[in-house]
């Protein structure tokens, strides 16, 4: 074989191998937030069209704590090696935030992996009666969580988007991860309301407003997550529905 031959074949499968990765990459994003927080994004189906699930985790000393899990199956494991190729540390601590199964998925998938899985009791309550996953560990309440040199707090502000949705407040670092409660300032309803309480929906982001003041970063559970007006938005939307 001609050593031309041999240099057109190994530039074709590292063409090859760079669009395998990018197809697979595709389908999980991570984005850097700021400091030791980032964003991953995952992609699932609604009513015949893709959508994008976001999530977030934060790097600590203890491992990385996730919230919420993937919403593509095939993403379980290629998110939990992405942040150990990444950052050197696994993931110790998983908590999701409703039981909807682009937030709770992979919860058994990651108990089996030896991850201690949290959700509220009332979304385990939900999880067991609609056939979805269930975490290990319950929270009965509005919970302060220590891990390394972060603290964290799961709220549950009231019923919205389900009856069981809690937010994550970083209150030190103005961190609030809203998951689907929250809409993004690209969205223009309130999604899936098949589990909402339409009429509680207002006064649950009002009580977000005032408990987690001055954020500075809005993570939302679906489309773009880079906007602080999220909140604002999602009130808007809510109000507007109640007068329909």
């Amino acid at each position: 074989m001609s050593r031309r031959v041999i240099v057109t074949t190994i530039m074709l499968l590292l063409c090859l191998s760079g669009v395998i990765g990018q197809s697979k990459e595709a389908r999980l994003k991570i984005a850097h937030l700021t400091e030791d927080f980032y964003v991953f994004t995952t992609f699932g189906s609604f009513k015949g069209l893709t959508i994008t699930a976001n999530g977030m985790y934060v790097v600590t000393a203890a491992g990385v704590v996730l919230f919420d899990t993937p919403w593509d199956t095939t993403q379980f494991q290629p998110l939990l090696d992405s942040i150990r190729v990444r950052h050197g540390k696994d993931v110790i601590l998983i908590i999701a935030t409703h039981f909807h199964d682009d937030r709770t998925g992979g919860l058994e998938y990651y108990k089996q992996k030896g991850i201690r899985t949290y959700t509220t009791r009332k979304t385990d309550e939900l999880s067991s009666q609609r056939g979805q996953k269930r975490a290990e560990f319950l929270i009965d309440k509005d919970t302060l969580f220590n891990v390394g040199q972060y603290s964290f707090q799961t709220y549950f502000p009231g019923e919205g988007h389900t009856k069981d949705n809690i937010v994550i407040w970083f209150e030190r670092e103005r961190i609030l991860y809203g998951g689907c409660l929250i809409k993004s300032i690209t969205d223009h309803d309130l999604g899936n309301l098949s589990d909402a309480s339409v009429k509680d929906y207002p006064g649950t982001i009002r009580n977000i407003q005032r408990k987690c003041k001055r954020a500075k970063y809005i993570i939302t559970g679906h489309n773009d997550w880079t906007s602080l007006k999220s909140l604002d938005h999602t009130l808007r939307m809510a109000e507007m529905l109640q007068k329909e």
